[in-house]
């Protein structure tokens, strides 16, 4: 993406080169000795790299094709003056020292963009070596000492502690850990464990208190569905899963920092943040002046199930959204807490993926959630993916009461967490989401956004090209078949017979080139696409600010997509993640995505001005219905109409 050597590194090196020059040529008509002249010519050479530096990428240059002209017109004529005074007074031509300094300005760049590609060819020739075609979905290389690390608890601290890394809060003191650039605090439980008689029950708040704990280790992962290639099988899980973790720069700021919140991805029904995608760290490192928050909440079974219907299910009126409860709690505590972190509790941001994305959409439409968060980055997420019903909650009740043995809520309460575990291992595919309706959420979450429900909130909305091939790299070949058959079913009766008709004979085509299963993942794409488009688009009439973001990166490995886990280890700068699931993060890409998100949280126009990240051109992106399309390391702003779906009639359809 950047250019390797632009015009106006060319000027930076041309300004340099003189400082050099004038820095040593005069030293030695003064008679210094040798070595104070190496010292001037350095001095003077930075000096005046640095000065030009800021005038040539400053905003107030790059802002237009005529400044960049009369500036780089005054620099040479600068050079003009300096070679004759140069040439007349001090007997030098300060050709030769620029001569010179070009061989290195040149020279190091070109060597470093070199070894940058000879680098990231070497980790994704690893990478294949590792995974070969990806047919068998993600597999993790994980360390027992790594596993075992992140498993750790947090004790009770009842003697002395680093006073440098604590933080006093209302539920009692954590201490942390730092490094060399970040401060770090993990597992800080924000709600009641709902364990025993709180099983599902709605969070309550912790009591008040003055104890110490560690706050060096993650807390566990909600209880979930295990797929062959879900990596937090790999770790701690438990009922006790409503903790959050806060990371932020080392160095205090004058004024209290944005904060962003991150959603974790995973169906409802998996996912957590001891997924190394989710790691806060390398951001922070990027951009210390950020506090950034994860948290888990509780998922399948545990937090979305509808329980009316069964004897004793009237004393547990919440559970239809627990796990959106949960997330509200989390937003409540951050908002009440996080100041002691050095964070603005007006200035709270959300980030999300996949059900983190949903999730964050959803809550922006409940009154219950409203002015917990102003800005919100949401890829891959859409009300499409909750419930108009509670029906499938109340039937997947019933199948866990046939699979337990269980006849009445006293029973499940008293029921093992494994039991229950074992059985949402065996109900994967009637898994509930969260649900419309009710208390909590609008019957119709699109109308209601286009009628100002989500209002005061700015949007980046993200749409992902090729994400089957993450669903199913995590769920696995069969499980995906025999999702994918009833999500394309459930599609097609949801339309009418015209669009129905057409859905079959694309599937036909589309086999004819490769295979059926194939095809109907093509559809699913297109109609996730287009009903994320679809709450863009009603957010947008409801007055929202709304842009668009269109992933259409060519994946590392066919097999294994490039969708939503791409697009979080790019904009979390998460590197090493990355390589686990089958990629490699382009730094440059990462580098300008993170930018324009840190304008989001800033509240700043989402526009890059040319070379304010040096060597990459202006980005103006507009808001919806335009979109800001990452695709072949490239971005480009334009519509997305032509892009969504290749089977007639489905935009005009979807989008009426």
């Amino acid at each position: 993406m950047k250019k390797l050597f632009t015009v106006d590194d060319f000027i930076v090196a041309f300004i340099s080169a003189l400082g050099y020059g004038f820095g040593e040529a005069i030293s030695k008509l003064l008679g210094w000795p040798e070595i104070l002249c190496g010292v001037a010519s350095m001095v003077l050479g930075i000096v005046l790299q640095g000065i030009i530096t800021r005038i040539a990428f400053s905003k107030a240059v790059q802002e237009s094709l005529a400044k960049r002209i009369i500036t780089y017109a005054s620099v040479l004529l600068i050079f003009l003056v300096a070679q004759y005074i140069a040439v007349w007074w001090m007997g030098v031509d300060l050709l030769d020292y620029l001569s010179d300094e070009f061989v290195f300005v040149i020279l190091f760049p070109v060597l470093g963009f070199v070894l940058n590609m000879l680098i990231r060819g070497y980790k994704a020739y690893r990478i294949r070596k590792r995974y070969g075609d990806g047919s068998n979905g993600y597999v993790f290389d994980l360390k027992k000492e790594d596993i075992d690390a992140t498993n750790q608890e947090n004790n009770l601290i009842l003697g002395e502690y680093d006073k440098d890394c604590a933080v006093k809060t209302r539920i009692g003191i954590f201490v942390g850990e730092k490094t060399k650039k970040t401060i770090s605090f993990l597992g800080i439980p924000y709600a009641k464990p709902p364990v025993g008689e709180l099983r599902w029950k709605a969070p309550e708040p912790l009591e008040s208190s003055d104890a110490v704990f560690e706050a060096k280790n993650l807390g566990a992962s909600a209880i979930q569905v295990e797929h062959v290639g879900s990596i937090l099988k790999n770790y701690r899980q438990s009922e006790d899963c409503l903790t959050l973790n806060i990371c932020t720069g080392i160095k205090e700021s004058e004024t209290a920092k944005p904060v962003v919140v991150l959603f974790h991805n995973g169906d409802f029904s998996y996912g957590g943040t001891a997924d190394p995608l989710l790691y806060g760290e390398n951001f922070i490192t990027e951009h210390p002046d950020i506090v950034f928050v994860s948290f888990n909440f509780r998922l399948g079974i545990f937090g979305f199930i509808d329980f009316s219907e069964v004897p004793g299910g009237d004393a547990y009126p919440d559970t239809l959204n627990l796990g959106l409860l949960d997330q509200i709690a989390a937003l409540e505590w951050i908002k009440e807490n996080i100041a002691a972190f050095g964070g603005d509790p007006e200035r709270i941001s959300v980030m999300g993926f996949g059900a983190g994305a949903t999730s964050i959409i959803l809550l922006a439409a409940s009154r219950r959630a409203k002015g917990l968060f102003k800005k919100a980055f949401a890829f891959n997420g859409s009300p499409e993916l909750a419930y108009a019903t509670p029906d499938a909650s109340r039937k997947l009740a019933k199948e866990l009461l046939r699979e337990t043995g269980a006849s009445s809520m006293e029973e499940l309460v008293q029921t093992q967490t494994d039991t229950l575990k074992e059985a949402a291992q065996r109900l994967w595919q009637n898994m509930c989401a969260p649900t419309c309706g009710g208390a909590l959420l609008p019957a119709d979450v699109y109308s209601a956004c286009e009628e100002g429900a989500a209002s005061g909130i700015d949007f980046i909305i993200g749409i992902p090209k090729n994400e089957a091939q993450n669903v199913r790299s995590i769920v696995g070949d069969q499980n995906f078949e025999e999702a994918l058959s009833v999500v394309v079913s459930d599609i097609k009766n949801s339309t009418d017979s015209i669009i129905s008709s057409e859905i079959d004979e694309y599937i036909r085509a589309q086999a004819e080139l490769s295979n059926e299963t194939a095809a109907k993942s093509k559809v699913l794409e297109q109609w996730n696409a287009l009903y994320i488009y679809r709450i863009a688009n009603s957010l947008s009439k409801g007055g929202n600010s709304v842009h668009l973001l269109y992933w259409n990166e060519k994946p590392l490995i066919e097999n294994l997509g490039s969708g939503t886990i791409d697009v979080l280890a790019t904009m979390l700068g998460n590197s090493e993640a990355a390589q686990m699931y089958g990629s490699v993060v382009n730094a440059d890409l990462s580098e300008v995505l993170q930018s324009l998100l840190i304008k989001l949280i800033n509240g700043a126009d989402l526009q890059l001005y040319p070379n304010e990240i040096k060597g990459v051109g202006g980005i103006d992106w507009e808001v919806f219905p335009k979109a800001l399309i990452v695709e072949d390391e490239k971005l480009i702003c334009d519509t997305l109409e032509d892009r969504l779906t290749q089977i007639k009639g489905v935009f005009d359809y979807m989008t009426s």
